[in-house]
């Protein structure tokens, strides 16, 4: 038999159930309903729900057929008009047959420390958000050994060393089979430390145009919950927000092949499901930022990688704990490192988080899928998400809300991080402004007035590049000056104009630095030896210019072919 694809919604008296079956023989088909069970039969066909109220056959209830689209649309009574059923997106759970959606075992061994009946009783009442703590106790190897689980609820050990290979790429965390949960911290600590990077950090710091780009980027959640908000004091205050969260066709196909579970956690373990989901979703809304919805190959590495506790099988005991680890790997590890990074993840998943399980679900579908696109990183879909996927549906919605605010209830500074950031971002400043005071004392002598001699300095010797990036920052002086200076040249007569044209050109500052000095009565002949290396391509540059009015076009041109040759005419 097919499950064939279906869809639920409601309005305030009716359920309506809309079935695609393609191909199916229409002139058969059977529909049973009462209570919460409902059947539907039309071969190869058939699909067994659920549902999470109660329906009642009275006479009210409809039937039609799109032969064009093959949909069955069944509308059929509330036994309450008017109740609101919940969760009618949570096709895994719709699917569930009634006997299994007890967590109660079969079998119950008398004077078990595990789950019992109140544990049900615990789901129902509001959670505290604080870990028990017990007394420090001295426990032997065999009993560490005993401890080291992992995956979803710590409900795993030993799949580690039956896929070394493959896990080896995948997760951070040597031998997790024997690692006690304190060391996993440890070393993961250790490794953080040694990764970062202080150089990245401030190149992201100070240049930080493509992070204000990222952090304007608006994801699908943030309208649902801006429309959320704007509901505020109706009746979706406490709901599950369901219809602001919508699927896809390729979402509602991941649902319908995921397996039906029920979980037996005690306290500590639905506490540790529900700190690892906030780890797991700061992760995601990192990833979600970054690429602006459009997945690429290192998505999967991103995701495992911000998450402790996909990458080294980490345990909490509070939200900010999390926060924190957050913090220091998005600072150590991914291609963006910011502060704001951080932050910005933070708020996103309390949104998420205040939007309900369905929101949840969705992000949880679409790190699903993240996953199974890349090997081997899809086994963390069996050891993880999987699971979660399923295990959310069933979820409290209050639950969730409350994870919110205690999520919300505390803060993240810098200083927590334990990376020194306040230390280098204050060192980089302070580095920062005396460049730049260096920069302004160098372009100082730019100032003076063209024809002015500087003082020469033993630190500040100037070279031909320097006198080039001067001239250039004063054209407008030095066009002014060009007619006038060219004719002195063209006559070997005029020898005190030449060294004027050396001096205004600011050439004398080349011939202080090798100690030369130039007076009016120097010849350019006896001046040309120290200087031929030195002023040549300033000389060139000036001479380049167009041949004054009364000039010898002829004796110019010849003057020009000297200087390529690296002369200069002689008297």
């Amino acid at each position: 038999m097919l499950t064939p694809a279906f869809e639920l919604s409601q309005d305030r008296d009716f359920l309506t159930v809309a079935i695609r079956v393609p191909h199916a023989r229409v002139s058969e088909f059977d529909v049973y309903f009462e209570g919460v069970d409902f059947k539907f039969y039309a071969k190869p066909y058939f699909l067994r729900l659920t549902l999470p109220g109660r329906i009642v056959e009275n006479g009210g209830e409809q039937g039609s057929y799109d032969a064009d689209k093959g949909i069955f649309t069944i509308r059929l009574p509330k036994e309450t008009p008017g109740q609101h059923f919940e969760g009618l997106n949570m096709l895994t759970a719709l699917l569930a047959p009634r006997k299994s959606r007890s967590a109660k075992p079969l079998v119950e061994e008398i004077g078990a420390s595990g789950v019992s009946e109140e544990g049900a009783d615990d789901e129902d009442s509001d959670f505290d958000w604080e870990i028990e703590q017990t007394p420090y106790e001295e426990v032997s190897e065999s009993a560490l050994q005993s401890q080291c689980h992992y995956g979803f609820g710590n409900l795993r050990a030993g799949v580690v060393q039956r896929l070394q290979d493959e896990l080896s790429e995948v997760i951070d965390i040597k031998d997790p089979d024997f690692t006690p949960l304190t060391e996993r911290r440890q070393k993961r600590l250790a490794a953080e430390l040694a990764k970062f990077d202080p150089d990245h950090y401030l190149a992201d710091f100070f240049e930080d145009e493509t992070v204000e780009q990222i952090l304007k980027y608006n994801p699908w959640w943030n309208d649902a919950h801006a429309e959320m908000m704007a509901s505020l004091g109706k009746s979706q205050e406490h709901g599950d927000n369901a219809a602001l969260v919508s699927f896809s066709e390729e979402e509602k196909y991941q649902l319908r092949k995921f397996v039906n579970k029920s979980y037996l956690l005690d306290k500590t373990a639905r506490h540790q499901v529900y700190y690892s989901l906030v780890d797991i979703l700061l992760a995601y809304c990192y990833e979600i930022r970054v690429t602006e919805g459009e997945h690429n190959v290192e998505s999967a590495w991103t995701v495992r990688k911000l998450s402790p506790t996909l990458c080294w099988f980490e345990t909490w005991t509070d939200v900010h704990e999390i926060l924190v680890s957050f913090g220091r790997r998005v600072l150590c590890y991914p291609l963006y490192r910011h502060f704001k990074l951080v932050m910005k993840a933070y708020r996103d998943t309390i949104k998420i988080l205040q939007l309900g399980k369905s929101a949840v679900l969705k992000c949880l579908l679409d790190v699903h899928k993240i996953f199974q696109e890349n090997d081997p990183v899809y086994i963390l879909n069996d050891l993880y998400i999987s699971d979660y996927c399923v295990w959310i549906q069933k979820a409290k919605s209050k639950k969730l809300a409350a994870l919110a605010e205690a999520l919300k209830a505390v803060s993240l500074s810098k200083a927590q991080l334990g990376l020194e950031l306040q230390e280098l971002e204050t060192a980089a400043l302070l580095v920062q402004e005396e460049e730049t005071a260096r920069e302004a004392a160098q372009c100082g002598p730019t100032q003076r007035a063209p024809g002015s001699s500087p003082e020469p300095s033993d630190s500040d010797s100037t070279t031909s590049s320097d006198t080039e990036e001067d001239s250039a920052s004063e054209p407008e002086e030095l066009v002014g000056t060009q007619p006038s200076l060219l004719t002195p040249l063209q006559d070997p007569l005029l020898e005190e104009d030449s060294a004027l044209l050396i001096q205004q050109s600011g050439l004398c500052r080349n011939m202080a630095s090798q100690g030369c000095e130039v007076s009016p009565g120097q010849t350019l002949a006896s001046a040309r030896a120290p200087l031929i290396e030195e002023v040549g391509e300033e000389l060139r540059t000036v001479l380049q210019v167009s041949t004054p009015p009364g000039g010898n076009a002829g004796s110019h041109s010849s003057m020009r072919n000297g200087e390529e040759r690296g002369q200069v005419p002689r008297d």
